[in-house]
């Protein structure tokens, strides 16, 4: 019998953060062609969406090479909206990109861009890559031309693009070759043990995937634990937990009597994962890692109890209560 468990994780949101709008103004294009193999989304057991975060990287043909257009970014947009019916719903994600010129070299777009079944790249302005294409449905491009109008118009070459994906233009933190150079040249810290190949016409391929490792000391409030279990009760309020390993992923930490998850993103190519945020007495938080190297299999790895008493260390400073449970970590240092 098929698990039918619930996949729905609360969404929180800071108050006073900053979401900065907009895309910035170079985005890369390259033909499904010269890709021979795809990362991959990766989904649960009965084929539901696990994340919006591609695992592992476009492989691409010998020689074959990301190609950029630079674009007018307080004129071009990338939005998603849901189309189908209930229960194939899909995202249909838009890209707008508009070039300033409209020279031969511009005009040429349309020859190798319409008709052609593409992939673009665009970066957000949290640095943040997002894909418009997919292996699965066919990508509509196409190219419009303005010379402007009068003393005072503005010329384009306007790239409108189309295509149908399982969510909103998804994360790619891989790497990207291009004629300059590599982009992310270590690769996706994210690794996957399977892939997707070539413009969708054929399956099979693999790319390898590390198993992920987790640093056992922790540092909460930037003081040090080395974490196992329960950690006891630790004062609060808790405004920072930082987590060190190699290949590390799928990182939550979970608060509020589980009313709220925090997905983590690990950066420096996995190594570092920082959580930041406002968790007071009284209250619970526990810690989640993946285990494997496509994140699909999850444990908890450790909680504490927030607190928000002090008691006397071992040589009468005040320290955090580090717990008496057996398998509880221990207090270490201070910054």
């Amino acid at each position: 019998m098929p698990d039918c468990s619930s996949v729905q994780r609360s969404l929180a949101w800071c108050q006073g953060k900053p979401e900065l709008p907009g895309v910035k103004r170079r985005v890369y294009y390259i033909s499904k062609y010269d890709i021979l193999q795809w990362p991959e989304l990766q989904h649960d057991a009965n084929g539901r969406l696990q994340s919006a975060a591609y695992s592992g990287d476009f492989v691409l043909r010998a020689d074959a090479k990301w190609k950029f257009i630079d674009i007018i970014a307080d004129k071009s947009q990338l939005t998603s909206e849901a189309q189908g019916e209930y229960p194939s719903q899909t995202q249909l994600n838009k890209l707008v990109a508009v070039h300033p010129g409209v020279d031969d070299e511009a005009s040429a777009a349309a020859a190798y861009l319409n008709n052609n079944d593409n992939v673009f790249l665009v970066e957000d302005m949290r640095g943040a890559v997002r894909v418009v294409g997919s292996d699965k449905w066919p990508t509509k491009t196409t190219v419009a031309q303005d010379l402007g109008q009068g003393a005072t118009g503005t010329t384009s070459t306007t790239i409108n693009v189309e295509a149908t994906d399982e969510c909103p233009a998804p994360f790619y933190a891989g790497t990207i070759d291009t004629d300059e150079g590599s982009i992310n040249p270590e690769g996706n810290p994210n690794q996957n043990t399977g892939g997707n190949t070539g413009g969708g016409n054929s399956s099979g391929g693999s790319s390898s995937g590390s198993t992920p490792s987790y640093n056992n000391i922790v540092l909460i409030n930037g003081v040090s634990y080395s974490v196992s279990g329960n950690l006891g009760t630790i004062t609060g309020p808790i405004t920072s937990i930082k987590i060190t390993g190699s290949h590390m992923n799928n990182i939550s930490v979970v608060y509020d009597s589980n009313n709220i998850e925090d997905h983590v993103n690990p950066t420096n190519n996995g190594t570092e994962a920082t959580w930041t945020g406002n968790v007071t007495a009284p209250n619970e938080i526990s810690v989640h890692r993946g285990t494997d190297a496509n994140g699909s299999t999850i444990e908890r790895w450790f909680k504490f109890t927030v607190g928000s008493g002090i008691v006397p260390g071992p040589s009468g400073n005040d320290q955090p209560s580090s717990g008496d449970d057996d398998n509880g970590g221990s207090y270490l240092d201070k910054d």
